[in-house]
């Protein structure tokens, strides 16, 4: 009889492991010797870049849930795409309003502002990360890692946020932790410049970026990226602990109060960007060619007219619109908030878009976590595991929360 151990690696992982919950590997890895072996290969290594799949976390109801989000048939309508959503339930416990992630790591925050959490969903860790301060729900977060040290050394960035009618997301202050020392210390900048408190930054490479906008309207750039109210990008280097220059964008902003642009993360280490100007149907693509910390470039990714498919606008919410691209099938997934017909309540609905008019919608059929008229970005960037300890050396032991 065919023992388990004698099929072949290739077919354990593409049948059983890619069928398995991220969050639920950590049972499967101490089963046996085997099982741990394959999965670090499998869901570690290189075959964890599985074309045309798309892996991130929501919160649902302040509950975190992984998304798994397939785009295999997507041109079938036979074979409609189907996103399956699942509650993590070693987190069960914790009302948690928004997440962020780099490297394999995830950062919650509390529903009450009251807590921050790490989280690596692959080896089952959880830490607890003091605060020097009670929290404020406009203060924003990034996590992020010291790309210079020896040691996998993580970072968490607190960015406190003046956001009234005189002050819209001006910053009045920065601190940040250090995973090695366990401790926070109080950073001496604050870049001229506003970061809405509901813009989440996206961490590449180590280092965050943020959709940033000036206090008055300049040039930034050569003649092709004039960007007409002074919005860029500003990346965030946590090697340095601090802010690099403005980066530009590949479009001209001239209302940035009506107009989306969402930051997300490509495959290959790109970034890419959406824009949907304002008082249009109309959603460009794009994703970097070069990005580092002090200079960026970009190419046209897609760029697609919906005013016959989708008549209403805009299409992305800029204050919790997501999305995530597929290169080979040159299509794009928009996740935003939809009026579900059947119940009239609002739920998360992914709107795939291509070439050629390209439109299609999935509802997933959830209602995403809300505070009051606000609602936090709906879906993290696609996300990618890692065996990064989130303890300290001497503090092995998996926690609970």
């Amino acid at each position: 009889m065919t023992m388990m151990c004698d099929l072949p690696h290739d077919l354990l992982g593409e049948k059983i492991l890619a069928k398995v919950p991220i969050t639920s590997l950590k049972a499967i890895r101490s089963t046996c010797k085997l099982w741990n072996v394959l999965s670090k290969d499998f869901i570690v290594g290189k075959t964890t870049s599985r074309q045309h799949e798309f892996l991130g976390f929501m919160t649902i109801r302040s509950k975190v849930c992984s998304l798994r989000f397939g785009l295999q048939g997507i041109h079938n309508q036979d074979a409609l795409v189907d996103p399956s959503t699942k509650q993590v339930r070693l987190l069960d416990q914790v009302e948690i309003t928004k997440i962020f992630h780099c490297d394999g790591l995830v950062l919650c925050v509390t529903k009450e502002n009251s807590k921050l959490l790490v989280w690596n969903p692959y080896l089952g860790q959880t830490k607890w990360i003091e605060t020097r301060k009670q929290l404020h729900k406009s203060d924003m977060y990034a996590l992020g890692c010291n790309n210079n040290s020896k040691v996998p050394n993580y970072k968490i960035l607190r960015l406190h946020c003046c956001y009234d009618y005189y002050n819209h997301g001006r910053l009045s202050g920065s601190e940040i932790y250090n995973s090695m020392s366990e401790s926070w210390s109080v950073l001496d900048l604050i870049p001229d410049c506003e970061i809405d408190y509901y813009q989440r930054g996206v961490t590449l490479k180590g280092d965050t970026y943020f959709f940033a906008r000036g206090t008055a309207p300049h040039e930034v750039g050569n003649d092709a990226c004039i960007i007409g109210l002074g919005v860029f990008m500003l990346c965030f280097d946590y090697t340095k602990e601090r802010f690099g220059p403005h980066l530009t964008l590949p479009f001209t902003i001239t209302d940035n109060r009506h107009e989306a642009v969402v930051l997300s993360c490509g495959r290959e280490e790109q970034l890419a960007v959406l824009y949907e100007k304002s008082q249009s149907n109309i959603l460009d693509f794009w994703v970097t060619n070069k990005i580092e910390s002090n200079v960026v470039s970009w190419s046209k990714f897609l760029k697609v007219d919906l005013t016959i498919k989708q008549p209403r606008h805009p299409l992305v919410h800029r204050n919790h619109g997501s999305f995530f691209i597929d290169e080979e099938k040159k299509v794009a997934v928009v996740f935003d908030i939809g009026l579900n017909d059947s119940s009239r309540h609002y739920a998360t609905t992914a709107f795939i878009v291509g070439e050629e008019g390209y439109f299609t919608s999935v509802n997933i059929g959830k209602e995403p976590t809300r505070s009051g008229s606000y609602h936090p970005p709906l879906v993290s960037s696609s996300y990618l595991p890692s065996l990064l300890q989130i303890n300290q050396p001497h503090q092995r032991k998996e926690t609970a929360v």
